[in-house]
């Protein structure tokens, strides 16, 4: 890997995290569970995780906009809700 290539990627992992900072504070304690549970029984593939996360983030934005809660969005049981995604 190329050093301008790990520049990049941080650029990108801190722009992704800047729009997770922005979201009302429930989506972002759940956003921080869906993650740790991604990175952990998620994608073997660090690049896919990170696609995964982003999709994630953009549903979360998608429903703040909405009004809606964040369960509203993951339904009650958030793990069912990543492992739909993994899957």
């Amino acid at each position: 890997m190329h050093l301008k290539q790990i520049i990049e990627e941080k650029r990108a992992w801190r722009a992704h995290m800047a729009r997770v900072k922005a979201l009302p504070e429930d989506y972002q304690l759940v956003y921080r569970e869906i993650q740790k549970y991604i990175f952990k029984a998620g994608p073997v593939e660090p690049n896919a995780s990170i696609d995964l996360l982003a999709e994630i983030v953009q549903l979360f934005w998608e429903g703040a906009a909405a009004g809606r809660t964040v369960l509203e969005v993951t339904g009650d049981d958030v793990a069912a809700f990543c492992d739909a995604l993994i899957d």
